[in-house]
């Protein structure tokens, strides 16, 4: 009955694949917004079959695709527009809200958005939510950095956060 209703719910999901700078990306949008955004190396973690979804999923999808292509070619700097629908606890919902917040171009540390969300302990378990969030550079996970400037972990790669942030205009250290 499980595995049943996995399924059911992948049907009714709209997923395209879109090239991009930093490779071919997987976007997945439910009739809810868009679900996920899945990096090349990710594919064995996250995979999503080509399906065609709801009228209202494929509408989320399109404004996504869009809105990504306009980011890559340096005309946005905000996805503020597009219904998100991700799907986690609901201490990784705040820390993903928190990530919406930091600006085009900016960078925060794990401990500044700990203190965001109003947990200044929780550096670790920000850490660990930043790197389950399922719908990177539109929810800005690449945007957190360690507390002393470097660049740390990131489910594309760290030659992907790097250009990232590039992109956006902020200097980061070479990678070693």
């Amino acid at each position: 009955m499980e595995d049943e209703m996995k399924q059911t719910a992948k049907e009714d999901l709209a997923v395209t694949s879109l090239k991009t700078p930093i490779g071919v990306l997987r976007l997945a949008a439910s009739e809810d917004g868009l679900v996920a955004v899945v990096f090349p190396g990710e594919k064995k973690k996250r995979e999503f079959p080509d399906t065609r979804g709801s009228d209202a999923a494929r509408a989320h999808l399109n404004q996504a695709v869009k809105a990504l292509e306009e980011y890559f070619a340096g005309k946005r700097t905000e996805f503020g527009d597009l219904t998100l629908a991700p799907r986690g606890t609901d201490f990784q919902l705040g820390v993903w809200r928190a990530l919406q917040k930091i600006p085009f171009g900016a960078t925060r540390s794990y401990a500044d958005i700990a203190r965001i969300i109003g947990n200044p302990n929780a550096v670790r378990a920000v850490g660990l939510a930043n790197g389950k969030n399922p719908i990177p550079v539109i929810v800005p996970c690449h945007r957190v950095i360690g507390s002393d400037g470097t660049l740390t972990g990131f489910g594309g790669g760290l030659p992907t956060k790097k250009w990232l942030l590039t992109h956006e205009g902020v200097e980061t250290p070479a990678l070693l």
